[in-house]
């Protein structure tokens, strides 16, 4: 059977006459009997007993009736479906996230996504930038969001945007009467660094900036997260150098303020993906980060996606 069998015989079921169904079916009487005849010649069965007036339904015939819609249906359903998948408007997006990534720019740019394709289903995996990686040689995520992306055969890096750096400090430090720190004013200052990873993270920036500008890192704590690090300096354990995003963690007891260094200027946060992905879901919401980020490179100030 197929589903154009299934509509000539629904017409003719609704019609019980092979001219008015034929008619309706906009085609000549012949083919429309052929089709039906072969039909029957499939299932092995009567359908229909012809009449003065027309055709009636036999049992068999009767009982293929009552399924036909429900087979149309799924028919149109799953055509349906299969278009909205070719166009991304359906699907899964995995998105790996971190730290302070997803205080700010990352929910943005997810809901933004959500607005535009509210049946795409979002799926959220929190991991760090060495597991991001090998979740996209795996293709268990889709897109990873990062900082400082080492280069990798089929791995590509979409710039979202460039974030200022700011120092955390306790609310009680003499440094909190700046306006701006510089990065010699915390030299030999105890400090909380983050993330402590095997790959090359912020923590390794900032302890190449100290070294280049010849003052001393005092590391007090080495942690995994912009949050245990923030509490942390909200216990007083020390100051940190974080992101602008991480402003948005308004614990009690901290403080923070713009850092100034010629050497640890601005950082990325980048988009990662398989660049041999042809998911429709995938360029879809690459398009959404592309439109964020030349935002952003037009207006430093600019709220992004809303």
């Amino acid at each position: 059977m197929d589903l154009r069998q299934m509509k000539y015989f629904l017409a003719l079921c609704e019609e019980l006459n092979f001219t008015r169904a034929a008619e309706r079916l906009h085609m000549a009487q012949p083919p429309l009997t052929r089709q039906i005849r072969g039909l029957e010649d499939e299932l092995g069965t009567t359908l229909f007993v012809r009449t003065a007036k027309g055709v009636e339904l036999t049992v068999a015939g009767l009982a293929l009736r009552d399924e036909v819609p429900n087979i149309l249906s799924l028919a149109q359903r799953a055509r349906e479906r299969t278009q909205r998948a070719g166009q991304g408007l359906i699907g899964q997006l995995d998105v790996g996230i971190f730290g302070s990534g997803v205080l700010d720019v990352i929910p943005r740019l997810l809901a933004a996504f959500h607005r535009a394709r509210p049946e795409v289903r979002i799926e959220l995996h929190n991991l760090t930038k060495g597991e991001q990686l090998q979740a996209l040689r795996e293709r268990r995520i889709t897109i990873g969001f990062n900082r400082l992306v080492p280069p990798e055969p089929g791995l590509g890096v979409l710039t979202v945007l460039q974030e200022k750096l700011v120092v955390g400090l306790p609310e009680t430090h003499p440094l909190c009467a700046r306006h701006e720190i510089v990065l010699r004013d915390l030299d030999g200052e105890p400090m909380i660094v983050y993330p402590n990873a095997p790959l090359p993270g912020l923590a390794q920036e900032v302890a190449s900036a100290f070294h280049r500008e010849g003052i001393r890192l005092n590391v007090a704590q080495a942690v995994e997260d912009v949050l245990t690090c923030v509490a942390l300096v909200a216990g007083g354990f020390g100051a940190c150098i974080t992101t602008q995003s991480a402003t948005s963690l308004r614990l009690p007891g901290v403080v923070y303020r713009p850092l100034h260094s010629h050497h640890l200027r601005d950082i990325e946060l980048s988009c990662l993906y398989r660049t041999d992905d042809a998911s429709p879901v995938l360029a879809a919401f690459l398009d959404v980060v592309r439109a964020f980020a030349e935002v952003q490179q037009s207006s430093p100030t600019a709220a992004g996606p809303g």
